[in-house]
């Protein structure tokens, strides 16, 4: 009884102070949204300037699909606070997402997108098809996923696995999507060990076949994207015996569908299943039961075998005839990459924009609340991630030039850049995506603000195309083998960066200050010098393992901890050179003022934050901590400027999300507002 009587004084009070409440009420103006480019100063530096130094290529070319894909109903556009949106639907079934991953594609196809893509030939036409893909990107990775399977595995295996004969009879069907394509290599039981795969194929000279069989559970092959609904055709990866010996992994071209969809007989394909995110290719499993192809599907760049059964390869070592058959295979690492700092930058342009009209708390109690941009906290949360994204552009661009322009001589050095960067650039996209998720609070979380998403979408990259930890221990490895060769030769360092090797080793000053920190002498100095060292310290262990009787492979492995930290030493001093070439190639000087403050940043934080530069001794507590004011300084100097820099982005109002713009009104109510 006494709560009840409690209850109901409580009660008669707030009806008594109602009045008085909404008057109070009434008294506080309510939130207004205010476009930033009005509060904001005008940028010093050229945001055009900037988009075009930071994509690098095509922009009329990615502006006209951009275009393209705003214009058209399959894009589902959707209109929030006065701004039309494209973002795909991800409420929709898996079934749904696939059937309209199709129809854009065919949508793309009709108005020319792919023109050229395989039956082009030269430096533009290869950049074109970068550029295009990259767009592609930002509205969806699964459209964009579906595309590159088809086009750069399938397509790029028939180029550089294939011969004429192939060319002649698959390339243009494949550019005009007259059949559907897929790439067979992962297995249930094999990924990264491409050698290792299960898939056994033999050559019947009778008949003049290929016979190719899924010997074991752990050999059906996995993953593979278009292959659940939509694949007319495969390259299969496979061991191929010949004559009783295995010849190591080849390649072949094999019919999985008939024109009308039938599944080919002797050959089982099952769904993987809803996924995380990307579910908007079709990934599947196949087994191969006696499948029979003809002789001649066989992708014989590298080796071919005879009509009565013998095998020919100019190429008479295994380990080299592997190495280059799989050499061609480094397009997936570069779009990989290239596309996580596209992510990166749509998540940094979202999260920024957001926090320069978003306020939150007063410093004092008649105040009006601070930007979260303001808060010295959110600066270090996302600026450095700004100036790492516009070093890791660079980076992107630097890798698509060493492949579109690579030669038999710098297939070594693609291969190690493309899996550095590829890991690093994805780790990196990863990262960012989780900060500005965060940074967005509450709102990060809705779909149609993307970032949330993207998480989903974008967290197969660090295992597909090479499981980012595997791919910097074979740079680790690379690195050592280098070492090793410029020892034995007793002659200078020349391949993969190392030529700093051969100067005198850099020394670090005693005393850090602020100007030499900023100054790219020292920040090419440490770089270097974390690389030299972690160099010779991996292989003065590597050989101390042997020397207590350890092969040299499980040397290597036990020596994990040093690869790791020697596979980011060299990223990072690569990814730095090329900073600083691009740089280096600006006469403008606002635009090169700003890069300077990015540069110095992206260096500086990399140096905060990883633990090698104090475990090894590179920086002295005092120096770091030089080193992590700086930082603090640098993220102020960024403020003024992260309108503009998130701007140079050139990424459409379509393409981000409502948060980006007027946030209030696309949260106001409307009465023919979507439920839910």
């Amino acid at each position: 009884m006494e709560k009840v009587n409690f209850r109901t004084q409580v009660l008669i009070r707030h009806l008594q102070q109602t009045t008085a409440t909404a008057t109070a009420i009434s008294r506080s103006p309510c939130l207004s949204y205010a476009p930033p480019e009005i509060s904001e100063q005008p940028s010093p530096f050229d945001v055009s300037s900037m988009r075009k130094l930071m994509d690098g290529h095509n922009l009329v070319d990615r502006d006209w699909v951009f275009n393209l894909m705003i214009q058209s109903k399959l894009f589902n556009p959707k209109m929030r606070g006065g701004k039309v949106f494209v973002v795909p639907d991800y409420n929709q079934s898996m079934e749904q997402q696939r059937e309209i991953t199709m129809k854009r594609i065919q949508y793309l196809l009709d108005h020319g997108v792919f023109d050229g893509w395989l039956t082009g030939r030269g430096f533009e036409s290869e950049m074109r098809k970068l550029a295009l893909l990259e767009v592609i990107e930002i509205f969806d990775h699964s459209l964009a996923i579906k595309i590159g399977v088809h086009f750069f595995l399938w397509g790029g295996a028939i180029q550089f696995f294939g011969t004429k004969r192939h060319h002649d009879k698959w390339l243009s069907a494949t550019e005009n999507y007259l059949i559907k394509c897929c790439f067979s290599m992962t297995e249930l039981g094999h990924g990264s060990n491409v050698r290792g795969i299960e898939t056994l194929t033999t050559y019947d000279s009778k008949s003049g076949e290929f016979v190719i069989n899924t010997p074991c559970e752990s050999a059906q092959k996995y993953w593979i994207g278009g292959a659940a609904n939509h694949a007319t055709h495969t390259v299969v990866f496979s061991q191929l015996n010949v004559d009783g010996k295995n010849e190591g992994v080849h390649a072949f071209i094999t019919q999985i569908r008939d024109a009308d969809g039938n599944i080919c007989p002797n050959i089982r394909i099952a769904d993987c299943g809803h996924k995380i995110g990307l579910n908007g290719v079709d990934n599947g499993r196949i087994w191969f039961d006696n499948v029979r192809i003809p002789r001649e599907n066989l992708l014989n760049s590298v080796a071919d075998v005879s009509p009565d059964g013998k095998y020919l390869s100019a190429i008479k070592d295994p380990d080299q005839r592997f190495g280059a058959f799989m050499a061609p295979l480094t397009s997936g690492r570069v779009t990989i990459a290239a596309s996580a700092v596209y992510s990166a930058k749509i998540s940094l342009a979202i999260a920024i924009r957001y926090s320069l009209t978003r306020r939150a708390f007063s410093i004092t109690p008649d105040s009006a609340e601070v930007l979260l941009l303001d808060y010295p906290s959110h600066q270090h949360r996302l600026l450095p991630l700004l100036a790492k994204t516009y070093a890791m552009s660079f980076a992107a661009n630097h890798l698509k030039l060493l492949y579109v322009k690579r030669t038999p001589q710098l297939i070594k050095t693609l291969h190690v850049v493309s899996s550095s960067f590829k890991a690093i650039l994805t780790w990196h996209n990863m990262r960012t995506l989780q900060e500005c998720r965060e940074a967005c609070g509450g709102q990060g979380l809705k779909t149609e603000n993307r970032i949330g998403q993207l998480k989903g979408e974008f967290d197969v990259q660090s295992t597909f195309e090479g499981d980012n930890n595997v791919l910097m221990q074979q740079v680790s490895k690379a690195l050592l083998g280098e070492y090793l060769a410029a020892k034995k030769r007793n002659k200078p360092f020349k391949d993969l960066g190392l030529d700093h090797m051969n100067k005198s080793c850099p020394t670090i000053p005693l005393q850090l200050t602020a100007s030499t920190v900023r100054s790219v002498q020292f920040q090419n100095d440490i770089l270097c010098l974390r690389e030299r060292d972690l160099l010779n310290r991996f292989a003065a262990q590597v050989s101390k393992y042997q020397a207590q009787g350890e092969s040299k492979e499980s040397a290597v492995i036990a020596s994990y901890r040093l690869a790791e930290d020697l596979g980011r030493a060299f990223s990072d001093r690569a990814i730095f050179q090329t900073f600083v070439e691009a740089e280096n190639n600006v006469t403008d000087l606002p635009l090169k003022n700003i890069l300077s403050v990015l540069r110095s940043m992206y260096v500086l934080v990399t140096l905060d934050e990883d633990a090698a530069f104090l475990r090894y001794g590179y920086l002295t507590v005092e120096n770091a901590e030089t080193v992590r004011k700086e930082v603090a300084n640098l993220c102020s100097e960024m403020r003024p400027h992260a309108l503009a820099l998130v701007t140079s982005f050139g990424i459409p109002d379509a393409f981000l999300s409502p948060i980006a713009f007027d946030w209030i009104a696309a949260n106001s109510w409307s009465p023919d507002q979507d439920l839910a």
